[in-house]
């Protein structure tokens, strides 16, 4: 017999099923995802715990029409396979492929686009106004994590949506806090009871009746308040606005459908808190969640392996090394982390320093500006933060760092393309979204040892300063152990072609900032180029510029950002605020989402690799490439 998931191609199939056969489509689904994401890499431990309730939402649920809001969507995987996906699994975060978050573009199952945590509530909110405002009976679902439930914007959407008169339905996926019974006949009894209309319409009826009698309206209040701080959570999200419902095991199907099913015909925001656990059914998911949170590939039978040689030190890596070595200099240096504290590279730091390392949680405006007010009190706070994250605390940075000009350092990692995760997660932006702010400063460092050297340039500072390095390992530069700091705001000429003999403008020199330095180099050996290592976006070495814009007939910017505002644009104001007229290529990230693929690929795509460095090159200046003679000399 061929298995229940093989005969689910859409939601509707699997509404045919009868309620006993959901725990087997339950199994075969988990089993599914294991294998799938075992062959591709992908968000592993957080998908195998929404399995149960992905099943019961669309089952309950008459999606499309009814809409659901994942909130970041990294536990979607089980919503992709049974939303006609299936046999597409094998594509995920792959060019061209199956992303890894929810895209309005791929699917009409998903009703909101997410990969940044905390909007759900805010997403789903605005559609069941809509749906209220267009007299639809539409229902919108949220589903939130309970870390997502730490940023200040889903609590600014459920104090909206408390007040709002509307149907929304809140899931809280709670994984991790411990929750004691959060299973047993007594709570599933509880839960039903409390999410059923008999319950909901005695409440109201009892409410209405005894409101001609206010002490007992009282009393009554107080019992009921008080009865259900005994047998449930704290009624916080009640002062909300909510009818709060749970907590339930998320993956106990005989209580999970039922309560979903009751909840569906209550009227006005509903909040149910559900109780599951990342990596459920894969035992070794289940005692490491975080090592199995987004797997490259391995073998389910044996697990994730360390590999058997050193690879190439990440940028991630140096960061986290310079961190703790800096720490060990100086004891004003802190730590913050909006919850990243593993991807970020914190790990060493917190365990040799831990009253000195702060998680604020996924809350990027509050690290920011908590980091501003270590600042003013003569702290160094060391902000690890993701490119992409940082636009989420913009108005922080602006306003209560850069504006009271105080030292913090912001390390960027994730800045450029990042490969599986997509556009949600690319850090194309900082640049041009960095360098417009007065008092903020930008350094791109070429590789592994400049950017140590570069972040101790910054700790330096007396003004806040964003050291931006991209994922992954680049060329695999020797770090310098010691922590040597390079001149602020300057760069370097690193491959030079001889002067004119009659000192005139001759060929084309490429201004490289960042890691695509090297392949600028590489073009450059074929084109006999200048090629200048700039380091600096802002303040921009204007003084190099000149020097090499005198000796040039073209220049050539490249940089791993967007074109709109970035580096090359502050190349081309410099130039004109000189009144020096050059002719002036930029090459960086187009006016586009970078959408999911491999890095390398992506960045050969936007003609970002040397191949396509030399080729823009010659197709934009051909004659000044083609008469100057192959003689170069390697400066830096």
């Amino acid at each position: 017999m061929a298995p229940l998931l093989e005969t689910i191609n859409d939601p509707a199939d699997l509404r045919k099923l009868a309620r006993p056969q959901l725990k087997t489509l339950a199994d075969e689904l988990r089993a599914f995802i294991l294998d799938s994401v075992s062959r591709t890499g992908g968000h592993l431990s957080s998908n195998l715990g929404t399995v149960e309730l992905t099943i019961a939402l669309h089952y309950v649920f008459n999606t499309p029409y009814d809409r659901l809001v994942w909130d970041v969507g990294h536990q979607t995987y089980p919503h992709k396979i049974l939303t006609g996906r299936r046999e597409r699994m094998a594509t995920l975060r792959q060019l061209g492929g199956v992303s890894g978050f929810p895209q309005r573009s791929e699917s009409e199952y998903d009703a909101f686009g997410t990969a940044h945590s905390s909007t759900s509530i805010s997403a789903a909110l605005g559609m069941a106004v809509a749906a209220r405002q267009k007299g639809e009976n539409r229902k919108a679902v949220a589903i939130i994590g309970d870390g997502a439930m730490s940023a200040g914007m889903a609590f600014e959407g459920l104090n909206n949506a408390g007040v709002a008169e509307c149907d929304l339905l809140v899931i809280l996926n709670d994984n991790d806090m411990s929750i004691s019974p959060p299973v047993g006949a007594l709570n599933r009894y509880l839960a039903q009871l409390m999410s059923g209309q008999f319950y909901a319409a005695a409440k109201n009826v009892g409410k209405n009746v005894l409101k001609v009698a206010p002490p007992l309206f009282e009393l009554a209040k107080r019992f009921e308040e008080q009865a259900k701080g005994m047998l449930v959570p704290a009624t916080l999200f009640e002062k909300f606005g909510f009818n709060y419902i749970g907590p339930i095991d998320g993956h106990d199907l005989e209580s999970l459908v039922p309560t979903l099913e009751n909840i569906r015909h209550l009227k006005g925001p509903q909040f149910l808190h559900l109780v599951t656990r990342k990596g459920q059914g894969y035992k070794l998911a289940e005692a490491d969640p975080v090592a199995y949170h987004g797997p490259g590939k391995f073998d389910p039978a044996v697990g994730i392996l360390k590999p058997a040689t050193a690879a190439k030190q990440t940028f991630t890596q140096v960061f986290g090394h310079w961190l703790c070595d800096m720490a060990e200099r100086d004891e004003r240096l802190v730590g913050i982390t909006p919850a990243m504290r593993e991807g970020s590279g914190l790990v060493e730091f917190e365990q040799r320093f831990p009253g000195r390392y702060y998680d604020v949680g996924i809350a990027e405006q509050h690290a920011v500006t908590f980091a501003a007010g270590l600042a003013c009190e003569g702290l160094k706070p060391v902000v690890a933060i993701y490119s992409t994250f940082l636009q989420r605390g913009y108005d922080q940075l602006v306003h209560d760092v850069a504006l009271q000009n105080l030292p913090v350092v912001f390390a960027l990692d994730r800045a450029g393309v990042v490969g599986a995760d997509g556009a949600t997660h690319a850090g194309a932006y900082d640049i041009a979204f960095l360098r417009c702010i007065p008092n903020m400063s930008v350094a791109c460092p070429a590789d592994e040892n400049e950017c140590r050297q570069l972040l101790t340039t910054a700790f330096g500072q007396d003004s806040p300063v964003a050291v931006r390095y991209p994922r992954g390992a680049g060329v695999g530069a020797a770090v310098t152990p010691e922590l040597n700091a390079l001149p602020y705001g300057r760069g370097e000429i690193r491959l030079e072609r001889p002067e004119a003999k009659d000192g005139a403008p001759r060929g084309v020199a490429i201004l490289a900032f960042g890691t695509l330095l090297y392949p600028a180099l590489a073009a450059a050996e074929r084109l006999n180029a200048t090629v200048v290592n700039m380091r600096w976006a802002k303040p921009l070495d204007t003084g190099l510029l000149l020097h090499v814009a005198a000796r040039h007939e073209a220049l050539v910017t490249v940089e791993e950002g967007c074109l709109m505002g970035g580096a090359g644009s502050a190349v081309g104001e410099a130039l004109q605020a000189a009144r020096v007229m050059k002719p002036l290529l930029h090459l960086g990230l187009p006016d586009t989402f970078i959408e999911h693929g491999d890095p390398a690929m992506l960045l050969a795509m936007n003609g970002l690799d040397a191949t396509g460095i030399e080729s823009s090159i010659r197709e934009r200046f051909a004659e000044l490439v083609e008469r100057v003679p192959p003689a170069l000399k390697v400066v830096g």
